[in-house]
């Protein structure tokens, strides 16, 4: 296991080293990655060294240790902390408490104590990871949270927000046996609310809430022997899918719902309706299903309560639809902006292979056609891009509108202008990226004079989040925020001491330091002096 990480903050140098040279921290588990000698530098080191301890005098300079613990809890919880004291105070104590503090430690401190008191935060470390670590524990949590990941996913697969490859692991991982069917059938069953009686008794209420398991029970014992299927809670109602192969019907099964239904108002006394949607050919297609049974639902005006209602029979059947759905654009997008010219060509060709599938009139080609060629024009009218590429009449989209279109011809098309988008917000990314660095380095010179300046306020002025801003600060300057507005503070400090006559205090506050003394301790850390020797220099 590799070692863990500890920094030591103390404002006493010789403590510092003696407490380093002293304990055999690779025997512990251990290795000192770095050390500091206030509140301030030591959180700008945890920024910098992510340690796993942090060992911290309570009694430092411009930040206390107490002050430095509630920092750290803010941004990283996980950290460890201990705390040296050499006051026996029981207000700093409970202090500690508050903040979590792993370790309380009175001073002076010997180094078989501290030896002691760093084994237990290892045997604690180790323990936490342990438990990450645990297959059995993690094993038993995605056993237990199972019924509701599946009915998740199930959600999501209804919902078409699942791909037919994923699907079909996903069915296999989660044990839901409805694989290798001819086709599939969505039901949604609706239960019909009962009009409440004025004074109905409080068990009558409670039992209410059981009647929508009691029906899945009921559905489940009817279905069982005859049909695989899985059934769940969705946005629609009590869902059902039910795999059709050899050994069953679809009609049989309508049958059998439409006989469920009468089973339950006669054992729950309750009216159920169940609307059934089209057959579905492939996994990815229960999406229309699973629409198609929760519109039939909406016939209940016309037809009445009660029963199945069979979206056949109340609506023509449409063969050999060509449709782009919203799912299909939603891919489409998401390549273009994000994927790799491999994965963009791959979704371009299976979206444009619907058209020699679907074995439609030409019309409805070319309508799909159009509707491809929308998508991206709406993505170039969004980066405010050329559309000449589309509409060109010799080389753009406007040549694919004759009568004889060629699927080919237009698929590479389509391919070769999805990359050229993509290779263009690439581009646009980067240099907006660029813009944004460069908006925060002018605020920053605008507003350095302020000491609560932050990441957190910089973020809300360029409306991003903290830890996307600090990635992208360090990519492109290749230092880290603090240390940028640091050298900034400085530059200017060093400007009005060669400049002015103005005191070290009023040069502190002028470039953001409200405390003198962290200002010549920062200062001096950088050009070896104090700013006063500076100025004599």
């Amino acid at each position: 296991m590799s070692l863990y990480r500890i920094l030591l903050a103390d404002d006493e140098e010789e403590v510092r080293k003696a407490i380093i040279r002293k304990i055999p921290w690779e025997q512990l588990g251990f290795t000192v990655v770095g050390d500091a000698e206030n509140g301030e530098e030591a959180l700008e080191k945890v920024e910098q060294l992510k340690p796993d301890v942090v060992i911290t005098d309570i009694r430092m300079p411009y930040m206390d240790g107490l002050t430095l613990t509630e920092r750290i809890r803010q941004k990283y919880p996980s950290i460890k902390v201990l705390i040296f004291s050499g006051y026996d105070d029981f207000e700093y104590a409970q202090q500690a408490i508050k903040l979590n503090v792993s370790e309380y430690i009175l001073k002076p401190v010997n180094g078989e104590e501290l030896t002691e008191i760093l084994g237990r935060v290892r045997d604690s470390l180790d323990e936490e990871i342990e438990q990450r670590r645990n297959v059995r524990l993690l094993r038993e949590s995605y056993q237990n949270s199972l019924p509701i990941i599946r009915e998740q996913f199930l959600n999501d697969l209804v919902r078409g927000n699942v791909l037919e490859e994923e699907a079909a692991l996903k069915l296999e991982e989660y044990e839901i046996d409805i694989l290798g069917a001819r086709k599939w059938l969505t039901a949604v069953i609706s239960v019909e609310p009962e009009e409440r009686a004025e004074g109905q008794p409080l068990s009558r209420q409670q039992e209410q809430k059981l009647i929508p398991i009691s029906i899945r029970q009921l559905v489940m014992d009817n279905l069982r022997e005859y049909y695989r299927f899985t059934i769940f809670n969705s946005t629609g109602g009590i869902t059902l899918i039910a795999a059709i192969d050899e050994r069953n019907t679809q009609t049989a099964l309508i049958d059998l719902l439409g006989d469920i239904c009468k089973e339950i108002r006669r054992i729950l006394e309750v009216t159920v309706t169940i609307g059934v949607g089209h057959s579905s050919q492939t996994i990815s297609q229960l999406c229309r299903s699973y629409q198609s049974a929760v519109d039939a639902l909406g016939y209940k005006a016309i037809v009445g309560a009660g029963g199945t209602i069979y979206i056949n029979d109340m609506e023509p059947v449409s063969r050999g639809k060509l449709k782009l759905e919203e799912k299909d654009e939603a891919e489409l997008e998401a390549q273009i902006k994000f994927g790799t010219p491999v994965q963009i060509e791959a979704t371009v060709r299976a979206l444009a292979a619907r058209m020699d599938d679907a074995k439609v009139h030409a019309s409805q080609c070319l309508v799909y056609m159009l509707s491809l060629a929308g998508c991206m024009t709406r993505l170039m009218q969004q980066y405010d891009m050329d559309l000449r590429q589309i509409f060109d009449e010799d080389q753009g989209f406007m040549r694919f509108l004759g009568s004889g279109q060629k699927h080919e011809e237009f698929t590479a098309w389509l391919a070769e202008t999805a990359c050229q988008m993509n290779e263009v917000m690439k581009r646009r990314r980067d240099n907006t990226a660029r813009q944004v660095i460069e908006e925060a380095k002018r605020y920053i010179q605008e507003h350095y004079t302020d000491p609560d300046l932050s990441v957190e306020m910089i973020c809300r002025q360029l409306h991003m989040s903290p830890a996307y801003f600090s990635t992208m600060f360090r990519k492109e300057t290749g230092t880290t925020y603090v240390a940028y507005l640091t050298e900034v503070r400085l530059n200017k400090a060093v400007e009005l001491l060669n400049e002015t006559n103005d005191k070290t205090y009023v040069i502190a506050r002028k470039v953001g330091y409200q405390e003198q003394n962290y200002f010549s301790y920062v200062f001096k850390k950088k050009y070896g002096v104090s700013p006063t020797r500076f100025r004599g220099v």
